[in-house]
């Protein structure tokens, strides 16, 4: 809502919640069924963006993407997206994160352990060459601010990933 461009914001879990009846909840565990729905919605979001880019609307794939978890890791997206994606890590502080989390309600909301180990898994992005924006004293308007500043750095030079 606060970007200077058309912008479509894709959400992987909101995607991977389209299956309603034999819903594998990675929660639960992390298993093959879980990982198949995983990688189904991924695919899914990524035709979605590459639509969505096609026809000139920006998007933000909103997803955890682990540096230490080629199954979640970065390959995939590049491979569905294509050479469109521009990859940046929004990365709070973990107080904050926990903050929000615990704003959170159903099975979006984690436990406090889930979070930090996250988090923990998130700040492997450090040192990755990638573009890090920790929006711990960002509203939303000044974090897509900062995201519009971010992307044009990237766009006029594309960070090696």
């Amino acid at each position: 809502d606060h970007r200077r461009v058309p912008t479509a914001h894709i959400s992987l879990d909101d995607v991977r919640e389209w299956v309603r009846s034999g819903f594998a909840d990675p929660q639960s565990g992390w298993n093959d069924n879980s990982e198949a729905q995983y990688r189904l919605a991924r695919r899914t979001c990524g035709f979605a963006a590459r639509n969505f880019l096609a026809n000139g609307i920006s998007c933000i794939l909103d997803d955890a993407v682990f540096p230490d978890r080629p199954v979640v890791g970065l390959g995939g997206w590049k491979r569905h997206v294509g050479p469109g994606l521009l990859p940046v890590v929004l990365l709070p502080g973990l107080d904050i994160v926990l903050e929000r989390n615990a704003e959170r309600t159903g099975n979006r909301r984690l436990t406090d352990e889930e979070v930090a180990r996250i988090h923990g898994r998130m700040a492997g992005w450090y040192g990755s060459g990638l573009p890090i924006i920790d929006n711990s004293q960002l509203d939303v308007p000044g974090t897509a601010r900062v995201l519009d500043e971010v992307l044009a750095r990237a766009i006029a030079s594309p960070p090696k990933w």
